[in-house]
């Protein structure tokens, strides 16, 4: 054997030991990952906020939509993939699950409520909303409450009334739109909900969502809020709830 073939038949035999070196560590680090619990299913994953957390000031301030995004909303999502892992709603949709709240256990209820309620409020809202609604929502409105400011008048009382933590809503129920409220991370979609229905706009009472910017004034910060409100993905989700009757 000569010298050249020498080095590459040691180089060779070096890049073998390395690479499994590297294998056996990387192994090693998957081992003590899954003993950690940090392989948990991660099917359900923290979708991105459509704008900046900055972007809803001065209605709601960027500390509150960063602290209510990447701690609470993200808490949400670890924990239902941790309680559905290795149930029958391991493969379900998101929908599927909450539908069936009364059947699955309560830390999917409730995490799995917490994900969709916070997918869904993110994009309710946008910079510069605002305004009125327009268009068939804005007739459906005028026609079940009488007018817009009654029907936030309504919105309005729901929330406020809400105790404790929860939600108010504004739902397609049985062909009509109905406002409700619902404790916790509850909402209209699931078999358990007092009121049954499509979600056309919520809004969060939990103290996380308002109490760094507005302490103990939620009727404050509800009456803020409609500064951010994004009529047209509401009146999308108008359309959509009336298109599956």
């Amino acid at each position: 054997m000569d010298r050249r073939s020498f080095i590459g038949l040691g180089l060779s035999g070096f890049l073998i030991l390395k690479n499994k070196n590297l294998y056996a560590i990387n192994n090693h680090k998957s081992m003590l990952n899954k003993s950690k619990g940090e392989t948990m299913s991660s099917k359900f994953e923290l979708p991105p906020l459509p704008y900046a957390y900055d972007a809803l000031e001065p209605y709601i301030d960027k500390w509150t939509m960063e602290l209510h995004h990447t701690k609470h909303h993200q808490a949400y999502v670890n924990n239902l993939n941790k309680a559905i892992e290795g149930t029958e709603f391991a493969d379900k949709s998101l929908e599927e699950i909450i539908a069936n709240a009364s059947r699955i256990p309560v830390a999917a209820r409730n995490n799995g409520g917490g994900h969709w309620n916070h997918t869904f409020f993110w994009n309710i809202m946008k910079p510069n909303g605002g305004g009125f609604p327009v268009g068939e929502l804005a007739e459906a409105i005028n026609s079940t409450f009488g007018s817009f400011e009654n029907f936030k008048k309504l919105f309005f009382d729901s929330a406020m009334g809400r105790f404790g933590s929860g939600w108010a809503w504004l739902i397609a129920s049985d062909s009509k739109l109905v406002v409700a409220s619902t404790p916790n991370q509850d909402n209209p979609l699931m078999d358990l909900a007092e009121v049954r229905g499509i979600p056309i706009l919520g809004i969060d009472v939990w103290e996380h969502a308002y109490y760094l910017k507005y302490q103990n004034r939620r009727n404050e910060y509800i009456e803020n809020w409609w500064n951010v409100v994004n009529w047209d993905a509401v009146n999308q989700n108008f359309l959509k709830a009336k298109n599956k009757r």
